[in-house]
Order: C-alpha cells, then structure tokens, then sequence
C-alpha cells in the first residue's frame, strides 16, 4: 500500500458525545480531497463509550484507524497518534473542531512551504475568536504571557490543538517527548526551537466550545510546573540530538 499523504490525528478522552458528528464532519472533509490520507483516533482511556464509537467508525471507513493509549493524559495520545502516522504530514486536530476542519489544506503545500511544523494560532494577525467569554481571553493571554517570557518568546498561542508536522519532524520530536499531559505542546515547541526546526505560526478562525476539559487555574499551575521540568531536561542535555 502506498503511504498517506496526509496522516490526521484525533485525540480523544470521553468524546462520546460530539465524536460521531466529529468524525463524519473529517471524513466528509478528507473524501473529497485530492490526496490520501489516513485518520487516526486515539483513545485516551476514555471511560465512555469513545472505543465502540471508533471501532464502529473503523468498520465503516477504510482509512480511518482505532489506537490505544491507557496512559492518561493528551500528550501521551498525540505522542501514539504521531509515531503510528505513516504519512508524509502529520495534522493533530482537538475533537471538538475548534478549528473547522475544512481550514486543514491551509496548514499543507502548495498552501504553505518552507516549514517544518505549522501551529494554528488564535492571536497571530487575521485570526478571529468566536462566542470566546472575554475571562476567558484574558486568561489564556496571561497563561500564554507566562510561556513566552519562560519558555518560547515570540510564539503567540503554544496552546492551539491544531498543529502540522512534517514526518521526519514528527518522528524527531514525539520520540523525545518526555510530557504526557497539557503541556507537551510547550516540550515539543522548546525542543524544536533548541534543534533548529522551523515553525510557523497559521492565523485561523477559533469557535469556542463550552464542554472544553481546560481548567484555567489548575492547568496554569500544572504548566508553570511542566516549564520547570522542561528547563531541567534542557540543562541536563536530555533533549541534544
């Protein structure tokens, strides 16, 4: 079998009940392109009915693929996804369509060049908010305020859950990944930079979803923590090639 042009990658803990229309919006999206593509849905110890969901799925559609991941936490479920990716850009994409799926062929060539991995970013200049509560907004740019002045100056949304790699990129930095939960998204950016990848940043339209797992305050702490650890890891030369 010829590999996938495009691997998509979809997270999921507890997603019973907005999954199914997930999936048939991203299938509806990836049948209709000109490339191939593989879907990747991995359970993240979910405790609903997420895996008969993606089995059912799976029997339906050929390209779509079930993957387990029993160790909790986000980063932990993108980290399978992306080392089970066979295409040649992998695309990490929230269950909750934040992001309209129909924005993916932004994130790939001829769209866009000269990258080695795109984030979506909801601050960059043309990116619009939609239904955002404004102590929401203000929340997450302090929280993004703390890792640009910790971690990664001059990234303006880390936190995005839509980001695009390039294989050899992926397979570099997801297999020196260390975080498993949140804030993996902030260890993979650090240690890009640190190997000279370069990122960019894609403006796009954002729709706030009220059943988002984020929370504010503990996350923020549990972030500055995970900073922490990233700047050990880094001193101690656990992230060098």
């Amino acid at each position: 079998m010829d590999r996938p042009y495009l691997s998509l990658i979809i997270p999921c803990y507890n997603e019973e009940h907005r999954l199914p229309s997930t999936l048939e919006k991203v299938t509806a999206f990836l049948d209709i392109q000109p490339y191939s593509s593989e879907l990747l849905v991995v359970n993240n110890a979910s405790t609903d009915r997420t895996p008969e969901i993606i089995a059912e799925a799976a029997e339906r559609v050929p390209y779509l693929h079930g993957l387990s991941e029993p160790h909790p936490g986000k980063g932990a479920a993108v980290r399978t996804g992306m080392l089970n990716a066979q295409g040649e850009f992998r695309f990490m994409a929230d269950a909750d369509l934040s992001m309209p799926i129909d924005q993916l062929n932004r994130f790939l060539p001829p769209d866009l060049t000269d990258f080695d991995l795109a984030i979506a970013s909801r601050e960059a200049p043309g990116a619009v908010r939609y239904r955002e509560p404004e102590i929401r907004h203000i929340g997450g740019r302090a929280v993004n305020l703390l890792i640009q002045l910790l971690a990664l100056p001059g990234l303006k949304d880390t936190q995005c859950g839509f980001k695009c790699f390039r294989d050899q990129t992926a397979a570099d930095l997801f297999n020196a990944q260390t975080l498993t939960g949140w804030s993996f998204d902030i260890e993979i950016l650090y240690i890009a930079r640190q190997r000279g990848y370069q990122i960019r940043e894609i403006p796009i339209p954002w729709y706030y979803r009220e059943e988002s797992k984020v929370s504010a305050i503990r996350d923020a702490v549990k972030m500055i923590m995970d900073i922490l650890v990233i700047k050990r890891n880094a001193a101690r030369g656990d992230y060098d090639f």
